[in-house]
């Protein structure tokens, strides 16, 4: 923005760099340790987990490019690679939960996936924090917007770690499923913000 001086904006440029690259390799470690987890207790919540943490990637790397100065064109381009990301996501999960509910397929416990989602709903709200914080004094709505998606993403971090825990303490098998259908409802929000507002032509 205008009142920025050149000092503090290259600063708050190197802030927004440094939250997006921590997004991206926490997001990468994640992929790894969701798989393995996802894997070992067959839990269709963690799989659809894992499956979000690769679309944050790429919403991270949008972030990246436009604070690099890329244009406007690619970065719609990208958005709307993102937002089809995000409808995938959803139908894979509507109909890997709805299986499991009609069939009554109990999943196991997942103390990797437990501590996974316990940690990174932390670190997600303490990483969104930090880019609406760097979003607003930039005047950037680009970081900020993502910002957003990392809140919901801790968000979604905690509801699938209480299906996990209910699964674990109280045998209630179907919350593992439910929690897939909470990351159902978020695709959508995000696949109608993304390909709805964002790729709007003005």
């Amino acid at each position: 923005m205008s009142h920025l001086s050149e000092g503090a904006r290259k600063s708050l440029l190197r802030r927004g760099f440094a939250l997006e690259y921590a997004t991206l390799a926490w997001n990468v470690v994640g992929i790894v340790v969701l798989a393995v987890a996802a894997i070992d207790a067959r839990s269709v919540a963690l799989a659809g987990f894992g499956l979000d943490s690769l679309i944050e990637i790429g919403a991270s790397l949008v972030v990246v490019w436009e604070l690099s100065g890329t244009g406007e064109d690619r970065q719609r381009i990208a958005l709307r690679l993102i937002g089809v990301g995000f409808a995938a996501l959803a139908v894979y999960l509507l109909v890997q939960s709805t299986v499991v509910i009609t069939k009554g397929f109990h999943p196991q416990h997942s103390p990797l996936g437990i501590a996974w989602t316990a940690i990174t709903a932390g670190a997600m709200f303490a990483l969104a924090a930090g880019k609406a914080r760097t979003g607003a004094a930039l005047g950037n709505p680009v970081l900020a917007t993502e910002g957003r998606v990392t809140l919901i993403d801790g968000l979604l971090s905690t509801a699938v770690l209480l299906g996990l825990l209910l699964n674990a303490l109280a045998g209630w098998w179907w919350a593992d499923p439910l929690a897939g259908y909470v990351l159902v409802l978020y695709a959508l929000r995000e696949v109608k913000e993304i390909l709805f507002t964002h790729t709007a032509d003005p």
